[in-house]
């Protein structure tokens, strides 16, 4: 008997419906099977055949967080594509993905690997396939985050995935050695240290990939400046993911010119040759490219129960330098609310200009300040305190990393915090402060570095800025007597 011409369309309808669905599942959840790269992310893989510290230094929202996701996937599966020309692990390997914190592992790092941690549909939309995912486990105390992944490898084993953040502190991320590990955003140089510790033994790799938002870091700057064997820089800007641009496939880039403009206008100035292409915001000009009027205010009062923080930058032929500032903790905004410059003078003298103001506002001092001199006597620092000067214990660092005890001296980490918060007008300076606008208008880099003309000032203000942690309230003249001065670090 002859099927009815009716049936017979109906059920091939529910079959390519049928077969729909399973391509849809396959998109959804086998994405490693559909990566089209383009030129820069082939260019990124191809380097690890041969390096085993690599860094995608690249402009925003180009792919590059995918682009590690993918890559690490192919090494924790052993699924690696016809075109494949970077390094390949024949058997299952260990494996650390990384952010800065928890959370933003969880809603990056563990997002593009695994898929949306608040959607459990999602579980698998990520770069590893869902039936490669044999088992997760949970990271405690924080919603919906993993902390381990078990990865299964094509050659029969499995290969294990832990989900790790900056946070967590240099001590996490010691022990085991590794295989693989993937930094997505800038570490501190101590994680990055250990990372590549880990690695050594296994003859593994590291690789990182990020926008350089924090200047011209070590870390940056070694692999800009200073880049050795076995190490490898990639750059890639939105040209690099622009509509001229075709993929392996010949798909045209996903940026156009309408979607930059859009990018770039939620972004301040400064940020935007950084943002669009991936290279610290640091060259030659104004260091704070910004009119005065931005940050300059009327004198105003000081309230007791603001904490202060004072700063110096020593100095004989070029002056020395102190500024004093206030927090108002309502607001957040950093006053510089009193400044003195001068030369060719000796501490007594700067010190007694330092002991008319209040007491018990600590005073912030740069690392030279310890040195002896070539007779063996005491540093400028224990000179100052010898004088009455109220001198933080530890010379100046900027503010410690998540998970860190110790922050780093560079330049450039304070002045791009500083910038931050000019541009968020949590920075201000009183009008009467001649000298410190002087030196404000001419603070400048040439070739990449800053120019050290006529900069004490701002090389004070910078110490105070980053060390707001140890600024106290008080009220003037004595200090306030129930606050121990070691609780602050100050003797």
């Amino acid at each position: 008997m002859k099927k009815s011409k009716g049936k017979s369309t109906l059920s091939q309808n529910t079959r390519r419906l049928e077969l729909l669905r399973e391509q849809r599942q396959r998109e959804r959840y086998s994405r490693i099977d559909s990566y089209d790269p383009y030129p820069y992310q082939l260019k990124f893989h191809k380097t690890g055949s041969e390096a085993n510290q690599r860094l995608l230094m690249a402009a925003n929202r180009i792919g590059k967080s995918f682009c590690g996701s993918m890559e690490l996937s192919y090494h924790l599966t052993g699924l690696y594509p016809d075109w494949w020309e970077g390094r390949v692990y024949r058997q299952p390997i260990i494996a650390w993905a990384g952010g800065v914190s928890n959370e933003t592992t969880r809603d990056i790092v563990q997002f593009e690997l695994l898929g949306s941690p608040d959607d459990p549909e999602a579980f698998g939309s990520g770069t590893i396939p869902k039936n490669l995912i044999i088992k997760t486990e949970r990271k405690p105390g924080v919603p919906n985050a993993k902390s381990v992944a078990l990865i299964h490898h094509v050659s029969g084993g499995n290969s294990s995935l832990f989900f790790k953040a900056y946070e967590m502190g240099v001590e996490k991320w010691q022990g085991r050695s590794v295989d693989c590990i993937w930094l997505d955003e800038e570490p501190s140089r101590e994680i990055y240290s250990q990372a590549v510790t880990r690695t050594l033994d296994r003859k593994g790799m590291v690789y990182m990939t990020f926008t350089p938002e924090a200047g011209m870091t070590e870390t940056v700057a070694s692999f800009l400046n200073n880049l050795q064997s076995g190490q490898s820089l990639t750059n890639a800007t939105w040209d690099d993911a622009s509509e001229k641009i075709s993929s392996m496939n010949g798909e045209k880039g996903h940026l156009n010119e309408t979607v930059m403009e859009q990018i770039l206008s939620s972004y301040s100035p400064h940020e935007r040759e950084m943002r669009k292409n991936g290279r610290p915001s640091i060259g030659s000009g104004l260091i704070f490219p910004l009119g005065e009027e931005k940050i300059m205010v009327d004198p105003l009062n000081i309230e007791d129960h603001w904490p202060r923080i004072a700063a110096i930058d020593f100095g004989w032929d070029h002056p020395t330098a102190v500024v004093w500032c206030a927090l108002n903790t309502e607001e957040e905004i950093f006053y510089i609310y009193d400044c003195y410059r001068a030369s060719k003078a000796s501490p007594s003298v700067h010190s007694a200009v330092i002991r008319s103001r209040p007491h018990f506002i600590p005073i912030a001092y740069p690392h030279d300040g310890n040195r002896r001199d070539s007779m063996g006597n005491p540093g400028l620092a224990d000179q100052y305190r010898n004088l009455g000067c109220n001198f933080l214990l530890e010379h100046f660092t900027n503010p410690p990393a998540l998970g860190n005890n110790k922050g780093s001296n560079s330049i450039e980490e304070g002045l791009m915090a500083m910038l931050q918060a000019i541009e968020a007008d949590k920075f201000k300076v009183f009008s009467t402060l001649s000298d410190w606008f002087e030196e404000f208008r001419m603070y400048h880099r040439k070739d990449n570095k800053v120019v050290p003309l006529r900069d004490d000032l701002m090389s004070a203000t910078r110490y105070a800025f980053q060390s707001q942690r140890y600024a106290v309230a008080g009220k003037d003249p004595a200090w306030t007597q129930d606050v121990e001065y070691r609780n602050y670090g100050i003797i």
